[in-house]
């Protein structure tokens, strides 16, 4: 019965915006993607947490391949353009 829910569920390819120890640039960045009803996930921060917060693992900032495009326009317009990782290669 799991393996058929398993099939049933979608899969989404998720890119990779930001990777940063900045607490408030992760922050900011995902309020202005979630204002503008982008999906966000920040990744690793739960492992951030079992490090000790020391920033010895960085956040990832995750959107889903169709938003990509829009995210990293509107990052760019807020001045976060040097904070992008590079776009993935076709």
């Amino acid at each position: 019965m799991a393996a058929a829910i398993r099939d049933r569920t979608p899969h989404v390819t998720m890119i990779e915006l930001i990777r940063t120890n900045d607490l408030v640039l992760i922050g900011f960045a995902e309020s202005l993607l979630a204002g503008a009803d982008i999906p966000v996930l920040v990744a690793d921060n739960h492992i951030s947490v079992m490090e000790g917060m020391i920033g010895a693992f960085p956040r990832r900032l995750l959107v889903p391949e169709d938003h990509a495009r829009q995210a990293r326009r509107l990052l760019v317009d807020a001045g976060l353009a040097h904070e992008l990782r590079d776009e993935p290669r076709p």
